[in-house]
């Protein structure tokens, strides 16, 4: 029977199991227009961040 020769760091079991609890990219939506928006990002549709216009979006 096959026996494990070191101890399983916790650090390595715990990036085995992360690897399966990735979601993806959290989108949330923006509180000025409601566009999608990844977090902690300038609004691409209306250029706000935290309630700041940061960019001047030409439509």
């Amino acid at each position: 029977m096959a026996v494990p020769k070191r101890k399983t760091s916790k650090m390595k079991s715990r990036q085995r199991k992360a690897a399966n609890r990735y979601k993806g990219v959290q989108v949330n939506k923006c509180s000025e227009c409601g566009a999608p928006v990844v977090s902690h990002r300038v609004c691409p549709s209306c250029g706000m961040y935290k309630g700041k216009q940061v960019l001047t979006i030409k439509e």
